[in-house]
Formats: structure tokens, C-alpha cells, sequence
């Protein structure tokens, strides 16, 4: 590991916004904080954002910046990455933001029902491969884990460069019998970009220098739902 990694891994341990716990703290086992975000972490009862995959945490942090009157979450198991977010989050004094660093597998053990009211899901691997649908971050295993914890009216939303990744969604959802709110293959050209849709992250920048349009989709997954998987490629392939 480099010494730049352990710098930053070293730095996180001080970091009052991380949250960095131990593989026996999450593994089949309900955190400490499950269910105490706003009483023993946030101190207060704004709703709690996740940002599942968050990457650096630009996202995180500028959803923060436009909505103070919300806490934010970033979640990533690569702490290396999340460090550039927190770190900017303290030296801009932003206190409504959070980084977890976890697996998402594991994220049903951090939140309790009507934890949380809403995900934002940006960028993530599209995990194109065959066969690989269902570890998608929108798939139905997915969805009906994050339902677990979920407002009744909590709106998800899906940013990606993966048209793949857009459509495949979209057709799960009305597998399911759910229509979008909004499920746009072009959201620059689209009318409706406002604060949060337009903050981009650094890869967002070079996919957009590379012509690649961005979609978007907001849905929400109702409480008497289970879903259930599509594979569109399998279906499109017969």
C-alpha cells in the first residue's frame, strides 16, 4: 500500500464526519448506530441523504452545500477516496456531511426502517458483464435491501454515463409495475437540470469531454413492493 493511502487512512481516524468500522462491527450484525443516526450521531432530526458508491465525495458534500437543511452521507468502502470529501467538509466547515466507509453489501446492517429518506446512487460500476445484473447497485436484490430502511415516500436517483445501466433500470421498474417520476437519456438537454443535478463530479467532467450523454432517473419503490429481477439482456437476446 502507499504511503500516500496510509496517509490518508491514518488522517480519516481523525476525522469527526468518517465512520470507519470494523468488519465484526457490520458482518451479520446490526451496527451500534443503526438506528440512532439522528439521535446519537446528527443530533438532530433533519432527513438523512445516502450517497451510495460516493467516490471522492464531491457529490456528497456539494448536495450538502446547496441543502443544509438535510444530512448527507457518502458511502464507499474505499476510504482513500472518501478522504478528499471529508476533508473538505471540515475545512469549509460544511457539518451536515458524513462519510461511511463500508461494503453495500453490508448496508442493511447501519440503517433501521424509516431511517433514511433518500439515496442517491451516482455513477457507479454499470457491472455490464454477463450475468452480472444483479450486482448492480439498482438491481432488485439491491432496491429491496435499501426498502428495508427506507421513508415510505423516499425518492432514488440514478445518475450514470451507462446508458446500460439507464435502461436496464428503467426496465426493471416497470417489470415491477413502478413508472419513473423522471427517466431521462440526455440530462443536459433536458429541462430539468437544477442545482444538485448540475454539480459534477471529476469523472463526470471527462466522461462529458468524451461526448457521453447523462442520464437520469428519480423513482421511488412502494412499501408493499418486492421486486423482482428483469434481465433485459436475456429478454432482448431471445
Amino acid at each position: 500500500m502507499g504511503k500516500d493511502k496510509l496517509r490518508k487512512f491514518a488522517e480519516n481516524e481523525t476525522f469527526p464526519n468518517v465512520i470507519q468500522p470494523e468488519f465484526e462491527e457490520m458482518f451479520n450484525v446490526d451496527y451500534k448506530l443503526k438506528g440512532k443516526w439522528h439521535s446519537e450521531f446528527w443530533k438532530n432530526d433533519k432527513p438523512i441523504t445516502l450517497e451510495l458508491g460516493c467516490g471522492k465525495g464531491e457529490y456528497t458534500v456539494n448536495m450538502a452545500r446547496f441543502q443544509p437543511s438535510r444530512n448527507y452521507m457518502g458511502i464507499d468502502v474505499k476510504g482513500a477516496r472518501f478522504w478528499r470529501g471529508a476533508k473538505t467538509a471540515i475545512q469549509d466547515n460544511i457539518p451536515n456531511v458524513a462519510f461511511l466507509r463500508t461494503r453495500i453489501e453490508f448496508i442493511s446492517s447501519f440503517f433501521s426502517a424509516n431511517e433514511v429518506d433518500e439515496v442517491w446512487i451516482t455513477f457507479p460500476d454499470p457491472q455490464l458483464k454477463t450475468r452480472r445484473h444483479k450486482k448492480r447497485l439498482t438491481s432488485s436484490v439491491f432496491l429491496n435491501r435499501y426498502k428495508q430502511f427506507l421513508t415510505p415516500n423516499a425518492v432514488i436517483h440514478l445518475k450514470t454515463d451507462s446508458y446500460e445501466l439507464h435502461r436496464y433500470t428503467v426496465a426493471l421498474l416497470r417489470h415491477n409495475g413502478i413508472e419513473p417520476f423522471v427517466a431521462v437519456d440526455d440530462l443536459y438537454a433536458s429541462s430539468i437540470v437544477d442545482d444538485v443535478l448540475s454539480i459534477k463530479t471529476h469523472y463526470e467532467g471527462l466522461f462529458l469531454k468524451e461526448g457521453k450523454k447523462i442520464t437520469y432517473t428519480k423513482f421511488t419503490i412502494p412499501v408493499e413492493k418486492f421486486l423482482v429481477e428483469y434481465d433485459i439482456d436475456e429478454e432482448e437476446g431471445k
